[in-house]
C-alpha cells in the first residue's frame, strides 16, 4: 500500500475522493455543463505518487500509449482524520484527457482516464490546526510560467460542503485524501517540464514543491 506524508508521520490512505468541475472558469475550458450536484469520482491507493509521469513513461509493467495525452490539474488536497480534515497538501490530478473525452461522449464512466496508477502526484501535507480554510490557495508555474491558481473562495461546493456530502453516502477512513477541484489552467504533461506548486494561507506559505516530469 502506498503512503503519504504529514509533518513527520507516514499515512496510507485506503481512497482518495476527488471532486470534479468545483471552479466555474475551468468548466468553461473544457466545455463542460455546470453540474446540477456535486461530481464526485474515486481514484484507489495505488494512484499516488510523489514522482511526475508524463505520456512518455515507460517503466514497469505499467505501459502509457504514445497516443495518450497526460493532463495536469492542480489541487487542494485535504487528509482526513476521525471524519474531519485534519491536514492539507497540493495534489496533481493527472488525467488522460483523449480517454476521458472519448468516455464521456458515450455517457461512461471515466475510471479509466483518471484512476490509473500513478493518477494522484502529492506534495506532503501540514496539519490545518492553525490554517484559516477560507483563505487557501494554490498556485502553480511550469518551466517557470505560472499556469494555475486558485482559491478556496472561487469553489462553487466549499470544503465544508463537500465533507457533508461525501459522508451522506460514504465512510471517510482516518488518511482519506480528498481532492477538492481545479482551477483553470489545466493542461499536457511534457517530459523535462519543471513543475513549482505551491500552497498558500494568505500570504504565508504552507508547503512548496518541484516535480520534474519523467
Amino acid at each position: 500500500m502506498r503512503s503519504i506524508r504529514i509533518d513527520d508521520k507516514s499515512v496510507t490512505p485506503s481512497k482518495i475522493l476527488c471532486i470534479g468541475r468545483n471552479y466555474l472558469e475551468h468548466i468553461h475550458e473544457l466545455n463542460n455543463a455546470i453540474p446540477e450536484e456535486m461530481v464526485v469520482f474515486n481514484k484507489p491507493n495505488s494512484a499516488i505518487t510523489s514522482r511526475l509521469y508524463s505520456g512518455a513513461r515507460r517503466t514497469g509493467g505499467l505501459q502509457f500509449d504514445e497516443r495518450d495525452t497526460i493532463h495536469y490539474e492542480a489541487e487542494i488536497c485535504f487528509l482526513i482524520t476521525k471524519g474531519q480534515y485534519s491536514g492539507v497538501g497540493i495534489g496533481l490530478d493527472l488525467t488522460k484527457r483523449a480517454l476521458q473525452s472519448q468516455l464521456k461522449s458515450k455517457g461512461l464512466p471515466w475510471e479509466r482516464a483518471k484512476s490509473f496508477d500513478d493518477s494522484a502526484v502529492f506534495s506532503r501535507f501540514v496539519s490545518i490546526r492553525d490554517v484559516n480554510i477560507h483563505q487557501l490557495e494554490v498556485e502553480l508555474f511550469i518551466n517557470s510560467m505560472r499556469v494555475q491558481v486558485g482559491q478556496v473562495g472561487e469553489m462553487i461546493y466549499s470544503p465544508a460542503t463537500i465533507l457533508a456530502e461525501l459522508k451522506s453516502y460514504t465512510t471517510l477512513c482516518d488518511g482519506d485524501i480528498v481532492m477538492s477541484g481545479t482551477p483553470k489552467g489545466v493542461g499536457e504533461v511534457h517530459q523535462g517540464d519543471i513543475f513549482l506548486a505551491r500552497l498558500k494561507c494568505a500570504d504565508t506559505t504552507l508547503v512548496e514543491i518541484e516535480w520534474v516530469a519523467e
